[in-house]
């Protein structure tokens, strides 16, 4: 059945708006598409669009976290500045070079960006206090187990769209799972999962509370409002971002084929003792350039997707009250 029959068969039930009445409020339509449905692929949708967007810092960005690994190997190579990698990518690429590795990664930001947002509303109903209330501890935990269930459904993409951005010989997502299945085996495919969901999971806490408990601050009449989504998210963003990259930075180098780190008490100080602490920060520049649109993007679309779906059932209910007081009178 189609969804203009089925919305015209509920409309024809006795108490419902009828479907001419829709017809002339078409946000209340809002009311028939399933509250989590529509949730789901407003996250998907948002994901895919900001990281499209900032996809050529991230591959800067990729690359120059990488090139302590590179330049341990190589001896006497110093490491690639931002506006260097800038230009190298586009001097050997070209133009597409800087989107090597997108397609991998919006197909696992689809699923991760929907899954990520939506998990993280589930939980905080699972979180909350006997008052019905969620605390500050209760959206960190929120914002934590979203990041990691999340990553963990994810994470085989994460991998090869890194490896398929720093390698300059790979050709597509399919032969470089097929050369990790060969040469590395299938735990290839999870290489510093660790410290990805310690970096993630505090990430997202920190991200999602700060946004949500700036909203609250803020008076009413603008909470709604998308700008106030948006600069919400580029300060929540900021604050992540500052307090959690040295731990993104770590994973990255144990993903690499060929890490001399084992673990994330190895890469620690291994790190800081070849690059010094600064070394933890690589990448930090088009990271953040590349977070601030990102997520905002994410948490403004998700948060006006929520605010149609309350006003569609606010909407709705108007029509059903209207056909009501019609019938009494």
């Amino acid at each position: 059945m189609s969804f203009a029959k089925n919305v015209a068969n509920v409309a024809a039930v006795e108490g419902n708006p009828r479907f001419a009445q829709l017809l002339t409020h078409p946000v209340a339509f809002m009311h028939f598409v399933p509250r989590d449905l529509a949730l789901f692929f407003a996250g998907a949708l948002a994901g895919a669009t900001a990281k499209s967007v900032t996809a050529p810092l991230d591959r800067v960005k990729l690359l120059m976290q990488v090139q302590g690994l590179k330049v341990g190997e190589e001896g006497a190579k110093k490491a690639t500045g931002f506006i260097e990698a800038i230009v190298k990518i586009g001097q050997d690429e070209g133009l597409k070079g800087y989107w090597k590795g997108n397609l991998p990664q919006v197909i696992r930001v689809i699923p991760y960006s929907a899954m990520q947002l939506f998990a993280y509303e589930t939980y905080k109903k699972l979180f909350k206090g006997t008052d019905h209330e969620l605390s500050v501890l209760g959206r960190l935990a929120a914002g934590g187990c979203a990041g990691m269930t999340s990553t963990l459904v994810t994470y085989p993409l994460d991998v090869l769209r890194l490896r398929l951005a720093v390698d300059p010989v790979a050709k597509s997502m399919t032969q470089v799972a097929l050369e990790m299945l060969r040469e590395e085996g299938l735990g290839s495919f999870y290489k510093g999962l660790g410290p990805s969901l310690m970096s993630i999971a505090p990430y997202i806490a920190v991200n999602f509370c700060v946004f949500d408990l700036m909203k609250k601050t803020l008076p009413e009449d603008f909470r709604k409002k998308p700008q106030s989504s948006f600069v919400t998210a580029i300060a929540s963003a900021t604050v992540a971002t500052l307090l959690c990259y040295p731990l993104d930075t770590v994973r990255r180098q144990m993903q690499m084929k060929g890490t001399p780190f084992g673990s994330v008490l190895e890469a620690f100080p291994g790190i800081i003792e070849r690059d010094g602490v600064l070394g933890l920060y690589r990448g930090f520049v088009p990271n953040a350039l590349k977070n601030l649109p990102n997520s905002s993007i994410r948490l403004t679309t998700f948060d006006a997707a929520k605010n149609l779906i309350q006003a569609g059932e606010s909407e709705y209910q108007k029509l059903v009250q209207e056909k009501c007081d019609k019938n009494i009178d």
